[in-house]
């Protein structure tokens, strides 16, 4: 079993997207899981977005280009990440309680 998620880690990273990607990535520096920072606590996003099965998308898109207004005035910049990681950011976020 080691060996299977080793080689599916080593073929796909971002597909594993968790916390740990998402402060390697900065996102923490303004998020947090159950509380307000800069951004909104990634509880309070998943929660939004509960109902929409494709939030992923626009969350994806959102990590990668940045935005504002979603969330009040404050702007969130575009962010260093790829399209998968984006992407694997997004899920995860979707799924913090």
């Amino acid at each position: 079993m080691k060996f299977l998620v080793l080689s599916l880690a080593l073929i796909a990273p971002a597909a594993f997207a968790n916390q740990e990607l998402a402060q390697k990535k900065n996102c923490m520096a303004c998020h947090a899981l159950d509380k307000k920072l800069v951004g909104p606590a990634y509880k309070d996003v998943a929660a939004k977005y509960a109902k929409d099965k494709d939030a992923y998308k626009k969350l994806a898109e959102k990590i990668q280009k940045g935005g504002s207004g979603v969330w009040g005035a404050m702007v969130m910049p575009p962010n260093a990440v790829t399209p998968a990681e984006a992407e694997a950011l997004a899920k995860w976020v979707l799924t913090v309680k």
